[in-house]
């Protein structure tokens, strides 16, 4: 399999994985994890591979020249059919024994696989091997393959988070579900420096819901919900002096579609043009600003699954309201301008009494003098413990903070942390943290040992 080693996506990739040793050991690497983990309630499917089929990587198919006959497609990437390469019937082959070794084992639980050559596939025995059939990224044959295959049980194995990809879900009751690529950032796939792993997760590296998190709670939740970002407008100054010129020229264009990476921040330069985006399931939703509407009132946006107003900034309260179709309303958030940070607030993450050995967990928020976040802030935060405990790391879910997480000092991301610390005394013991930062209230957490 083609395997990229310079960063993900980047370069020229190499040839990896286990070709050398997969005859020998693959069904006995198989027996073992289903034997070792049939007992896990968590499970419901057994996957024999992930985009082994990707065309031409290594298999390729006659198919793949995008001939006359429907299905027939061209890989952009790879080129078209490659006689010379393995062929890909024998993927058929290799599903059919690698099921058997799943049943063998595990007769009560589906066996699976994501397929990424869905059309290449097609024309083995593969995906009829498989109790489920997973499809990465391949929207497209949804109903097509459903009209061909009418017994087949599809899902989205892998998926895109933008909104066609949840309303082929959506809107197709014959798929019953997908997967999104990824659910929370994770330390692997990272882009070119600084970047420590990929990030386009729901929620990031240290378990915080990023916006993306709250534009797709809007799309499947039952209860009415919304959530506020903003962002500059490109050329949205309405002042002339050079800083304000320079400022105006971060962020999107005013055509743009909008964002559903918009963070809570309501603190810019007075006037400056700001794109307010509301994630929300409700019909309508309005905007307001220190209690006066500045935002007339919306529809939905079927297109975009994202309600947004493009109004002049302004300190104070930023609220959106959303209104059923009667125009009632049915859920309100709200954001303000901060001042300066001032303190740090800490939050127990479960009880104050655990377990020698626990894993403690106390999430961390900067805020000004009135006790509002600090989104903007990226103060450095210290750690001190007294007791017998130990920092496991201290994390702010930032892609491009390449330090040392396992350190005592780290600077807030949005200003925000969580820090995890283990517990080591024995029962009756104390143990206390305490986090600091200059010109900031510092905060103080007790736990004691059950």
């Amino acid at each position: 399999k083609r395997k990229w080693l310079q960063c993900c996506n980047v370069g020229t990739p190499g040839f990896e994985g286990s070709y050398d040793f997969f005859e020998s050991w693959g069904e006995q690497d198989l027996a073992d994890m289903v034997k070792r983990d049939r007992n896990h309630l968590s499970i419901f499917a057994w996957s024999i591979g992930n985009e082994v089929d990707y065309p031409n990587d290594p298999y390729s198919h006659p198919v793949l020249n995008g001939e006359k006959k429907e299905g027939g497609f061209t890989q952009a990437s790879y080129g078209g059919y490659k006689k010379d390469a393995p062929d890909a019937m024998r993927l058929g082959d290799i599903a059919k024994r690698l099921v058997a070794v799943v049943k063998k084992y595990d007769k009560s639980r589906a066996v699976t696989a994501g397929l990424a050559g869905v059309a290449m596939s097609n024309e083995t025995a593969y995906p009829g091997a498989l109790d489920i059939a997973g499809y990465n990224y391949t929207e497209s044959r949804y109903q097509l393959d459903h009209q061909r295959y009418p017994a087949r049980v599809i899902f989205g194995s892998e998926n895109r988070h933008d909104l066609p990809a949840w309303l082929a879900v959506r809107d197709n009751k014959h798929i019953f579900g997908q997967f999104l690529w990824t659910g929370i950032d994770h330390l692997g796939e990272p882009g070119r420096w600084p970047s420590r792993g990929f990030y386009p997760g729901l929620l990031d590296f240290a378990g915080f819901i990023k916006p993306r998190g709250y534009y797709r709670q809007s799309l499947w939740s039952d209860k009415p919900m919304a959530d506020v970002g903003t962002y500059p407008l490109k050329g949205g100054a309405t002042t002339t002096d050079v800083w304000s010129a320079l400022e105006s020229e971060q962020g999107q264009r005013k055509n743009e579609a909008p964002s559903m990476d918009a963070w809570p921040i309501w603190n810019y330069q007075e006037g400056q043009q700001i794109r307010v985006v509301c994630y929300t399931n409700s019909p309508q939703a309005r905007l307001e600003l220190n209690g006066k509407v500045v935002g007339e009132e919306k529809n939905y946006d079927e297109k975009t699954g994202i309600i947004f107003w493009d109004i002049p900034y302004a300190a104070g309260k930023l609220e959106v309201v959303g209104l059923d179709t009667n125009k009632k309303e049915v859920v309100r958030h709200t954001i303000e301008s901060s001042e300066r940070p001032a303190a740090i607030q800490a939050t127990v993450i479960g009880g104050k009494a655990i377990e020698s050995g626990g894993i403690l967990q106390v999430a961390l928020q900067v805020v000004d003098n009135k006790g509002l976040p600090v989104v903007l802030s990226e103060d450095e935060i210290t750690c001190d413990i007294a007791g017998h405990a130990r920092l496991l790391g201290m994390d702010t879910g930032n892609n491009a903070d390449m330090g040392d997480y396992t350190e005592y000092k780290q600077r807030v991301y949005h200003g925000k942390m969580i820090v995890y610390v283990q517990a080591l005394g024995k029962s009756g013991d104390t143990i206390n943290i305490r986090f600091t930062s200059s010109w900031l209230t510092m905060a103080n957490v007790t736990y004691s040992i059950k």
